[in-house]
């Protein structure tokens, strides 16, 4: 069956019900519609046809899906900083995109990821379905809250323009945008919340439980506005998540939260839906199913994903993604190890495992659910560590201690962690070796602190714009040289812990 894709008929997304579309895009065929995007890429964009011709490669010879699959993978330093971004575009016309979001990596330059209207229209599709899958907000006046950082900022735009795309199709929703602003973050919930149905907050997951924290220290009744939370950028334990619906007054985490799965490069790629989090509370509660089915004992986000918006391969237990967009992406490598599991592969293993209607983590299966496909992710295969949805790389550490003064105290290895504390608190930890015969005190430890602070804020725009000031700080801990639990000698150092 071949439909209409929302960026061909834009009108579409406003006209038809959730259900109408998504009943549509479960009948068709994503790898004909992904095979469909190579040939239009390749014929329309002018560096994705200079990538090919580079590798030998004509397009016409591309037939079959398992063609496709043999296609070489793009990624940022072979294609997206290869070409000029005009010619990365549809037509090799970057004026023929009407915005702009920009992402930065770890020399602080931006990356500028333009799109046009209708191309945000898979990714509201992706709200909607959180929206009105989990929120009920077709049936309810809501008050969405936009806790990204805004500005071009690929989170708080994205956000934002999509939940303007669902109060045009109908739905009851109130838009507001105090950004990552504590103070007016409070100042809309006090005078706005009390006359919606029920508040939505969207932000990343340590600095919406800070507004929630800080909110009810404040004297803000939380439990008295039916807030639901959207979470996006972050890994978070079960446990977590638990501890914010408790401090929100809310009992069913499976519908009253959920996590994106977005990146500044595909946009958002999946959403959980109440049916992936019971599975995921599933796993928390079996973490020997967990390994088995996803290989390791820590425990990844789970989402569902619509294949006909963004087609997912596995490469070396790495995630590679195909989408339209401003710049398409073509058997993209996004870096995050993960994999892929079909929706009856999913329900089989489940009851394999004697998880039946998953109504005990919370699932109501009188609500019903989509026979989506899951992608789970363990997070970047690089060695960045996400704190506050800004991606915090060594190289900019590394400079923070090697400024002078500093540089007479450490040997240059250090360890980067984001730690949850017990309270469900994130913080920036760094642990730092000593050169031999240089005894730890605390003026050293608060002076490096003070250092790669500065350097971040430097060096790394995300850093700089989404953490916020009270969590900029590292918490230093300084070892001794040659410690074994961190720095043992003879052992390939690795920078990062998750």
């Amino acid at each position: 069956m071949t439909v209409p894709l929302l960026a061909d008929q834009p009108t579409r997304f406003l006209d038809r019900s959730l259900e109408d579309l998504m009943a549509e895009r479960l009948a068709c065929d994503p790898g004909a519609a992904a095979l469909s995007l190579f040939q239009r890429a390749a014929a329309e964009v002018p560096a994705y046809r200079s990538f090919l011709a580079a590798h030998g490669i004509r397009p016409d010879a591309v037939r079959t899906l398992a063609d496709f699959a043999r296609l070489p993978l793009t990624d940022k330093p072979a294609y997206m900083q290869a070409y000029p971004l005009p010619e990365r575009c549809w037509g090799g016309r970057l004026a023929a995109c009407d915005r702009i979001a920009v992402s930065s990596g770890s020399t602080g330059k931006p990356t500028f990821w333009p799109r046009a209207l209708h191309h945000e229209l898979d990714i509201a599709l992706r709200f909607e379905q959180v929206f009105r899958d989990a929120f009920q907000a077709h049936a309810r006046s809501t008050l969405a809250v936009v806790c990204f950082a805004l500005g071009n900022w690929v989170g708080g735009i994205y956000t934002t323009s999509c939940l303007w795309h669902l109060a045009r199709k109908g739905y009851p929703i109130t838009v507001a945008t105090p950004g990552n602003r504590p103070d007016e973050i409070f100042r809309v919930i006090g005078e706005l919340a009390p006359h919606f149905e029920q508040t939505v907050l969207l932000g990343y997951p340590p600095f919406v439980k800070d507004v929630i924290d800080a909110g009810a220290a404040a004297g803000i009744p939380w439990e008295r506005h039916a807030v639901k939370l959207v979470f996006a950028g972050e890994v978070f334990s079960e446990e977590w998540r638990s501890l914010v619906c408790a401090r929100i007054g809310s009992d069913s985490p499976c519908y009253d939260t959920a996590s994106l799965y977005g990146t500044a490069d595909g946009g958002v790629l999946g959403n959980e839906t109440p049916l992936s989090i019971a599975i995921r509370r599933f796993f928390a509660s079996h973490p020997e199913a967990a390994r088995e089915l996803f290989g390791e004992s820590r425990l990844p986000t789970l989402v569902q994903y619509d294949p006909l918006s963004r087609y997912f391969e596995l490469h070396d237990g790495t995630l590679v993604v195909t989408g339209d967009h401003g710049v398409p992406l073509i058997r993209y490598h996004i870096a995050d190890r993960g994999g892929l599991v079909g929706h009856a592969d999913m329900r089989d293993f489940l009851r394999d495992w004697d998880a039946h209607d998953l109504a005990e983590y919370g699932f109501d299966p009188a609500w019903g659910e989509r026979p989506l496909p899951f992608v789970y992710l363990f997070g970047r295969a690089d060695f960045t560590v996400s704190y506050y949805g800004a991606n915090i790389y060594p190289e900019n550490v590394a400079v923070g201690l090697e400024q002078p003064g500093i540089v007479d105290w450490v040997s240059g290895k250090f360890v980067l962690e984001a730690p949850e504390g017990a309270g469900g608190d994130r913080m920036l930890l760094l642990t730092v070796e000593l050169l031999p015969g240089v005894a730890s005190d605390e003026t050293k430890a608060a002076r490096i602190a003070e250092s790669v602070r500065t350097e971040l804020l430097r060096l790394n725009s995300e850093f700089a714009h989404y953490t916020p000031e009270a969590r900029q700080t590292p918490h230093v801990v300084l070892r001794p040289f040659a410690d074994p639990d961190y720095f043992p000698v003879g052992v390939k150092h690795r920078y990062t812990r998750r």
